[in-house]
């Protein structure tokens, strides 16, 4: 039998969303809950990066100290607020999945959860099989199963790899990856599409670009740089700060995916197999870039941040990591074309939001 969430809007699809603890997943969570709809969110709460932060989020979402605590004690807990149930489970756990897909009977599916990171992939990549290849295998089935009506799902704008040819383009060829994470990335969107055309279940993939901004993820590098030039320490700064990013800030992207979601994917009949465009199928399926477009300076960047800190930044330049690309780029025309939607949030303002939450969560 579906759970009843308390106070379900009448009319309003059920969103399964996973990652819900997570920065982008967190979001996610506010938006399709300030549009009315329900949501089902899953989390493990993993330890890849400070977990008091994903129970904080998790606070703002609606649940209280008492829940969170709970969720300390107990693995497999399962908490309910107004609009929202949430799910302390692994996407591995398969039975749990399912049956929380049985229960729950979602309509829309929102694919956020994954094991992030370039860098960390080196050092732990069975983390990243076990989440991102087996986790979102454990997805597909039950979307399979489910008769979802739209899946979306977390890409990433590494996938472009070896690519040079700038902005990066979803008709672009993307079968050199520089990390496991990017290959991880990759694998999804070709799961998606075979089961996209063998069970007809419309997909979409979003390719995001340096995602930043309040309620950040302490691995990336505007949370880095704040935090240790607030503390007087030094940042290290690779390839000898000769970088750019393509940053795009988080609202941007919950614009996109809110927007995406609601335009399911049909077949497009004038696809050609000789001609392959990787965008687009013969099934309901389609890819985009999520990104500002708008490519920043690594120095310039840090210098952002130095003037929202009133204190300049004690620099170490190091040689590029293993992994990392030098430049990002996102060619944005398609999202453009497909939902009416680019993102324009300047990186000044971005940053200067992003200051302000810091300050705000850490204290001066």
């Amino acid at each position: 039998m579906k759970a009843k969430i308390e106070n379900q809007p009448a009319g309003k699809a059920v969103v399964l969303l996973t990652g819900i603890a997570g920065f982008i997943g967190f979001h996610c969570a506010r938006r399709f809950l300030a549009e009315g709809h329900p949501v089902i969110g899953i989390d493990n709460i993993n330890d890849y990066y400070d977990v008091e932060l994903k129970y904080a989020r998790l606070r703002q979402l609606g649940f209280s100290d008492a829940d969170t605590e709970r969720l300390r004690r107990e693995p497999g807990a399962r908490l309910e607020t107004s609009g929202l149930v949430f799910y302390k489970v692994d996407l591995q756990d398969r039975e749990r999945i399912a049956a929380i897909f049985d229960q729950e009977e979602a309509e829309l599916v929102v694919h956020l959860a994954a094991q992030a990171g370039v860098r960390y992939s080196l050092q732990n990549p069975w983390a990243y099989m076990d989440s991102n290849i087996l986790g979102f295998m454990s997805i597909l089935e039950n979307c399979r199963r489910q008769k979802v009506r739209h899946l979306v799902f977390a890409s990433s704008s590494s996938v472009y790899g070896s690519n040079r040819t700038q902005p990066f383009s979803v008709q672009h060829n993307v079968d050199h990856p520089l990390s496991l994470y990017a290959a991880s990335k990759k694998a999804n969107e070709l799961m998606a599409h075979s089961y996209a055309h063998l069970f007809g279940i419309p997909s979409t993939g979003l390719r995001f670009f340096t995602v930043y901004g309040p309620w950040g993820r302490p691995d990336m590098a505007l949370f880095i740089f704040t935090d240790r030039i607030r503390r007087g320490e030094t940042i290290e700064v690779f390839n000898f700060g000769n970088m750019e990013r393509d940053f795009t800030y988080i609202d941007d992207i919950v614009e996109g995916v809110w927007r995406v979601l609601n335009k399911i994917p049909s077949a497009n009949p004038e696809w050609d197999g000789t001609k392959p465009d990787p965008a687009v199928s013969a099934a309901p399926y389609r890819l985009f870039n999520i990104g500002s477009n708008r490519p920043v300076s690594l120095l310039h960047f840090i210098e952002l941040i130095e003037e929202n800190l009133g204190r300049k930044a004690e620099k170490v330049l190091k040689p590029l990591q293993p992994g990392d690309v030098i430049s990002t780029c996102a060619d944005i025309s398609a999202l453009r074309r497909h939902v009416g939607y680019a993102p324009d949030t300047p990186i000044e303002t971005g940053v200067a939001r992003f200051n302000e939450w810091f300050q705000s969560y850490y204290g001066h």
